[in-house]
């Protein structure tokens, strides 16, 4: 394995440790044992964060893609779509560990309230950032069946089109993971948050500018 495939390795892993580092400086640690809701909650929040970190990688990877096999090599993008297939395992547990932390909070199964409920005039602000994490889901849910099945007649020629979707989907998470908790807000995450609203903005307009 070269050096820059380490060098990038670990600096992948080092970013996406931030999130879960952070949800343990804002947890209780010592009650894990004894209180089952403050483990599940702090694994949903820490793939949350993992998630919305990968996305940030999935947008710089794809918007400077070439250049970065020009450093890096071929590998680079068998990575990005490992690490975009592997990012949405993530993103799907986190709302289904939402779905068992509310079975053991209330005794009830609900993923219809977490999945589906949307609520776009709601009087609740919480419910509407999470609103905020429901439409993101579909949206990136549609991004990755696009991804998928790029090679279909239908798609081979627009499946690209659909990676707007991960741009909006990066800031719909951005307001959502802000506004409902407080581990974005939270060192070390929180000196990371604002460094890749700017990078992934940076991305958005080299892709509008440079597109091929």
């Amino acid at each position: 394995m070269s050096s820059k495939k380490i060098a990038f390795f670990v600096l992948w892993l080092i970013v996406l440790s931030v999130g879960p580092i952070t949800v343990i400086k804002n947890t209780p640690i010592d009650q894990f044992k004894t209180n089952s809701l403050i483990t599940i909650n702090f694994l949903q929040r820490s793939v949350g964060l993992m998630a919305y970190t990968m996305i940030f990688f999935q947008i710089i990877l794809g918007a400077f893609m070439n250049k970065w096999i020009e450093k890096l090599g071929g590998w680079i993008f068998r990575f990005h779509l490992n690490e975009g297939a592997l990012a949405y395992l993530i993103i799907l547990s986190h709302p289904l560990l939402l779905v068992l932390y509310n079975f053991k909070a209330k005794g009830l199964v609900d993923p219809f309230y977490v999945f589906t409920d949307f609520c776009l005039l709601c009087k609740d602000k919480t419910e509407y950032f999470h609103t905020l994490g429901r439409v993101s889901f579909w949206m990136v849910t549609v991004a990755v069946a696009a991804a998928k099945f790029r090679t279909h007649p239908l798609l081979q020629r627009h499946w690209r089109k659909f990676h707007i979707l991960n741009y909006i989907v990066f800031l719909l998470v951005s307001v959502h993971g802000f506004l409902v908790g407080s581990d974005f807000r939270t060192p070390p995450f929180g000196y990371l948050f604002p460094l890749m609203i700017i990078a992934a903005t940076t991305a958005f307009w080299y892709r509008r500018i440079y597109s091929e």
